[in-house]
Formats: C-alpha cells, structure tokens, sequence
C-alpha cells in the first residue's frame, strides 16, 4: 500500500487555476494531517487513522479508481465559549489524506469504525485468482 505523495507540481498547478477564481476565494489545503499506522495481514490491509476530536459525522471515507481517501475536520471551539485563550497548539480545519491501494485489495470489502479517537480502516484482499486448466480434447 502507497501514501500518495504530495507533489509540489500539483500545488503549482493548482496555483494557476487560482487565477480562475475571483481573488477573494482561498486557496484550499489540509490544514492538518492526521498520523496513521498501515498494516497487513493475510486476510486483510488495516489503516489506523489518529483524529482526536473530530466527529464520526465529521469523517469521510471514499474509494475510487484505486485510491482510498479519508477526510474529515477537526471544528475549532468558538471564540465566545473558550473564555481567555493563553496557548493553543492543537491544528484545526479540514484534512484529506489518499492511499494508492495494492493491486490485491478489495475495494468492495472496506469497512471503517471510530473509537477513542482512532478510526479503524480495514480492506479485504481479493481472492487470490487460481489458473484453470483446459482438457484438451482429441477428435
């Protein structure tokens, strides 16, 4: 399983289709990244995605051609309920994080679950494809 990369040519690219947006609109990154631990067993590859504080409601998980994406946000305390705010170092706003997923995973047997602030990604791996044999028959 592969972390797609960032690339500073797509943030190039993207640079200049800013160009068609009004000035006013900004330009959209992660704000943050969560951390994440990758597996593999014999059945299946697991995913553990730290997200401290952020709502179940608030997560995203989508696989298309190959690629399995998790976003999500983490909601910032409103200014008028934190009282005097001396420090904060804890990151806020939107993530997006993508996994070029192997060739032998199933992107039908995804399944994710959160808990104490982890969510739980696990992929099936097709069944392994078996040759056939062919009788040859004699005429």
């Amino acid at each position: 399983m592969n972390v797609v990369r960032w690339s500073p040519f797509r943030e190039f690219d993207n640079f200049f289709e800013g160009f068609e947006r009004p000035v006013t609109a900004p330009i959209r990154r992660a704000d943050w990244l969560p951390l994440v631990d990758i597996r593999e067993t014999d059945h299946d590859y697991q995913i553990d995605v730290e997200v401290p504080a952020v709502a179940s409601e608030d997560l995203s998980v989508s696989v298309q051609d190959g690629v399995l994406t998790v976003s999500g946000e983490r909601k910032s305390h409103k200014e008028e309920d934190a009282g005097k705010v001396h420090r904060t170092e804890r990151r806020f706003g939107r993530f997006v994080r993508n996994f070029q997923l192997p060739e032998d995973a199933d992107p039908e047997a995804v399944s994710a679950s959160s808990r104490d602030g982890v969510l739980y990604l696990r992929i099936g791996k097709a069944p392994a494809k078996t040759p056939r044999t062919i009788e040859v028959k004699v005429s």
